[in-house]
C-alpha cells in the first residue's frame, strides 16, 4: 500500500519531537483539546509517551453532547490529576454569539436549514437538545465561531498553565484546507500534520487506542450529524492516495482520475481552500526582520 507507515518508528519520531519542541521553547507542561474522536486521541497517546502525566493538561470542549464516557476511556490508567481534566461545554458562549449577531438567511438555504432545527423538536422537547438549533441559520458562521471558541479557551487555559497548545490536526486536512483559520488551525506545535488521516488511523491501532474511538465516523462536531465525509463528497481514503499522488508523486488530475472516479472533485476542493494557507497577505519586501 503506497501509504503504509512503521508506526514503531514514527512513535519514536514524533515522541522525540515532542521532547525536543518542550525543551526548545522552555516550556513543560501542554494543553490538548480531547473530542473522543482519532486524532486527538492519537495525538494523546504520543504526548503520554513524552510528557509526565502531571504536565499534561485535557480539555474536553463539547456543544452538543459530552463524550466524557469516551474521554475517561483515553484517560484510563493515565495517571493524570483531576484538577488537570476540564469538561465544558461550550453552548453559552455559542448562544452569545447567536444573540450579538445578525443570524439571519434567505431562500432556499433558510428552508433547509429550518427543516434541519424541526427535525430536532422532539429533542427539545425532552430537554436533550440546546435551544440554539431553533435560531441556527448559518451553519458554517457558527462552526467556525465553535471552533474559534474552543481555541480561545485552550489559549486561555495554556496562559492559566504557562503551557504549550497541542494541535490534532492530519495531512489530509491540511492539504484540503478542511479546518477554521484561527480555531481548530491554531496550535503551538503539530505531532501529526505530517500524517494523512489514514496513516493516522494505522498509528492508532498500533498505540492500542480503544476500537469504538478508531471506528468512530469522522466529525468536527459542529451540528447534528455532521461528518467530514458528506461535506468532502468523498472518503479519507480515497483522498488520501489523490493527495499523495497530486502532491508527492505530481500526477497530473487527468492521471489520477482513470484510478480514482473523484479525483477532480478533491483536487477542486483543495483548491477552493488553497487561500487559506497563503493569508495573511503582505507586502513582504518592505518587511525587514534582522
Amino acid at each position: 500500500m503506497l501509504l503504509n507507515i512503521n508506526p514503531k518508528n514514527e512513535t519514536k519520531k514524533i515522541t522525540s519531537f515532542i521532547k525536543k519542541t518542550l525543551q526548545d521553547s522552555g516550556f513543560e507542561k501542554v494543553v490538548i483539546g480531547l473530542s473522543g474522536g482519532v486524532d486527538s486521541a492519537t495525538v494523546f497517546y504520543l504526548l503520554k509517551e513524552a510528557v509526565s502525566p502531571e504536565n499534561i493538561i485535557v480539555a474536553h470542549l463539547y456543544y452538543f453532547e459530552s463524550q466524557m464516557e469516551e474521554i475517561e476511556l483515553i484517560l484510563k490508567k493515565t495517571l493524570i490529576p483531576k484538577e488537570n481534566v476540564y469538561e465544558l461545554s461550550i453552548n453559552p458562549f455559542v448562544e452569545a454569539f447567536q444573540q450579538a449577531l445578525p443570524f439571519r438567511h434567505s431562500g432556499e438555504e433558510e428552508r433547509r436549514l429550518q427543516n434541519l432545527s424541526a427535525s430536532f423538536m422532539i429533542e427539545r422537547a425532552s430537554g436533550r437538545a440546546h435551544s440554539s438549533l431553533a435560531r441556527m441559520t448559518d451553519k458554517v458562521r457558527l462552526g467556525n465561531i465553535m471552533a474559534r471558541i474552543r481555541m480561545t479557551i485552550l489559549y486561555d487555559i495554556a496562559k492559566k498553565n504557562n503551557a504549550l497548545v497541542c494541535g490534532t490536526e492530519n495531512k489530509s486536512e491540511l492539504l484540503l484546507g478542511y479546518f477554521t483559520r484561527f480555531g481548530d488551525e491554531a496550535s503551538d506545535f503539530e505531532p501529526i500534520q505530517h500524517l494523512y488521516k489514514t496513516q493516522v488511523y494505522q498509528l492508532a491501532k498500533y498505540l492500542n487506542i480503544p476500537q469504538n474511538i478508531i471506528n468512530k465516523i469522522p466529525t468536527a462536531g459542529l451540528w447534528p450529524g455532521q461528518t467530514d465525509e458528506n461535506e468532502f463528497g468523498f472518503s479519507y481514503k480515497e483522498a488520501d492516495l489523490v493527495l499523495y499522488l497530486y502532491f508527492e508523486r505530481r500526477r497530473r488530475v487527468v492521471e489520477i482520475t482513470k484510478s480514482f472516479p473523484n479525483a477532480k472533485k478533491i483536487i477542486d476542493f483543495v483548491k477552493k481552500n488553497s487561500f487559506k494557507h497563503h493569508l495573511p497577505y503582505t507586502i513582504k519586501d518592505e518587511l525587514l526582520i534582522p
